[in-house]
């Protein structure tokens, strides 16, 4: 199996933007008549690129929006607003051919892999599905060769492939669902908590293979993830979200090293750190109160019923994701400053 090559697509440049993407799931009152009463502002105004080549980090506490911003990316949920531009055409208001175009250029491998295959398939069908729904992918009779490298490709023996599901363990599932992911040759695959459900050790044998397949076929990666540590070994930028907004955007190193936000700056020291010395020397965020629900989020800056720094300006006007601190990176802070003793 050989990579799609191109002499016009350059590593660097951007592939996927995406412009104040919104997500309301609306809250309805009544059995025969229904009122709707509210919404559950799942993703509400998330804005980023995606370069050709890198691997972008999506994190941030349960529930806050990662899973739907993802489903949204696979139009497997219809946004509320925005907008979603693939290499220059919009994945957001596409539909029937024109989406499954669109979609065969951008892949997801799911968090779960016991239910994310079906047990009543073999791994040659599952696999070999996404060529039933794109046929010129598989020029006819190559269906199975086709299959057999893919198998291959992701460190699966290919005579495996009249088996079925069940007669894999977890971390072989992740690879028939990164196997199945592969087969169109798509340039964006989203990852959608793919090694969460894993044994550690696995973790890192999936992480290291989605890195040696970004290499061998030029793949872009979104990658979304709770573990902190996970996001840093494959990330080349991360974006941190908090209640359905990306609240700091950065390079691994300005994240990791240079943190601005104090969201960031929780998350970051709650990271176990395996040097006792260095447990010493550090000093632990408690945030105070439970996360606010999407539902009724606060007015003005969302995090400030948890932040120690919020003040009066905190309440009454939203920060927007911009150049705020001397490192500069964009950052939702009205007083983002990198921490002293990070």
């Amino acid at each position: 199996m050989t990579a799609p090559a191109s002499p016009t697509k350059v590593r660097g440049e951007t592939i996927l933007s995406v412009d104040n993407l919104v997500k309301h799931f609306p809250i309805s009152q009544g059995v025969l008549f229904k009122k709707q009463i509210g919404a559950v502002k799942a993703v509400d105004g998330v804005s980023f690129e995606l370069r050709r080549g890198e691997t972008l980090g999506v994190v941030g506490e349960s529930g806050c929006g990662k899973s739907t911003l993802a489903r949204l990316l696979m139009r497997l949920e219809t946004p509320t607003a925005g907008r979603a531009t693939l290499e220059g055409r919009d994945l957001l208001k596409a539909s029937g051919g024109e989406l499954r175009r669109l979609r065969r250029n951008m892949q997801m491998v799911m968090q779960d892999p016991y239910t994310s295959l079906n047990p009543r398939m073999t791994v040659g069908d599952i696999i070999g599905e996404p060529f039933a729904i794109h046929p010129e992918a598989a020029p006819k009779g190559s269906k199975q060769r086709r299959v057999q490298e893919l198998l291959d490709v992701v460190g699966l023996n290919p005579e495996h492939i009249n088996r079925y599901p069940h007669q894999f363990s977890g971390g072989q599932r992740q690879r028939i669902g990164i196997a199945r992911a592969l087969a169109l040759r798509p340039e964006i695959i989203v990852c959608d908590e793919p090694v969460s459900a894993l044994d550690v050790s696995i973790q890192a044998q999936v992480i290291n293979l989605l890195e040696q397949l970004q290499d061998e076929f030029g793949l872009s990666y979104i990658f979304i993830a709770h573990d902190l540590s996970v996001v840093r070994h494959i990330s080349d930028r991360v974006a941190v979200m908090y209640l359905g907004k990306i609240v700091e955007i950065g390079t691994e190193e300005e994240i990791y090293e240079r943190a601005t936000h104090p969201y960031t700056q929780a998350l970051l020291s709650a990271v176990p750190v395996p040097d006792p010395d260095a447990r010493e020397d550090r000093t632990i965020i408690r945030l105070t109160g439970d996360v606010p629900s999407p539902a009724d989020p606060p007015s003005g800056c969302r995090f400030r019923t948890r932040c120690w720094k919020a003040q009066e300006v905190c309440a009454t006007q939203e920060p927007h994701t911009v150049l705020r601190a001397a490192d500069p990176h964009p950052s939702a802070c009205h007083f983002a400053e990198v921490r002293p003793g990070a």
